[in-house]
């Protein structure tokens, strides 16, 4: 296995929608930058059952509170090939500024979709305002030395998902 570098990242998202919208100026040495998308989902208690409260950020200002815990999305659809794994990592701005991803961050050969990430404030006193469109972590890519025999399109729950998602169990 190997990670893919600057080059090879722009290839592959020109030949095959690795990533749309795709913006070169958003790609590292190793990775690809990814910013946030328009939606979240808030942590909600109520008697109903329902836990979370989908929010639309781009047409109400979201502050993550200390503590507090949020699923967002990413504003980039990725088309993951075969024989590629990818990784999303926070941008090391966002983790100094109080930022926190939980550790699902791992996405499997053969996904389609855009990125539900768990984000959680992890400052002790200030509220961290999230703002569509900011960058909030990377990509890293890796080609496999082979391909799986069910790649997550054959397998996955959260395949072709276009918006934030809440556990599928």
């Amino acid at each position: 296995m190997s990670a893919l570098v600057d080059f090879q990242i722009q290839e592959l998202a020109r030949e095959s929608g690795l990533i749309t919208p795709f913006n070169a100026d958003q790609i590292n040495p190793a990775s690809y930058d990814v910013t946030l998308g328009d939606e979240i989902l808030v942590e909600n208690y109520s008697y109903l059952g329902k836990r979370w409260q989908p929010v639309n950020i781009k047409e109400k200002r979201f502050c993550l509170q200390p503590g507090e815990f949020i699923l967002a999305v990413t504003a980039e659809f990725v088309n993951i090939p075969v024989n590629i794994e990818a990784e999303f990592c926070l941008k090391s701005s966002r983790g100094r500024e109080g930022y926190q991803h939980a550790l699902a961050a791992y996405i499997d050969p053969g996904f389609s979709g855009r990125i539900t990430l768990e984000l959680k404030n992890y400052s002790r006193y200030h509220q961290l305002e999230l703002i569509p469109g900011m960058r909030i972590g990377q990509l890293r890519f890796t080609k496999l030395d082979t391909v799986p025999k069910k790649p997550y399109h054959l397998t996955g729950r959260y395949h072709g998902d276009t918006s934030v998602q809440a556990s599928k169990g």
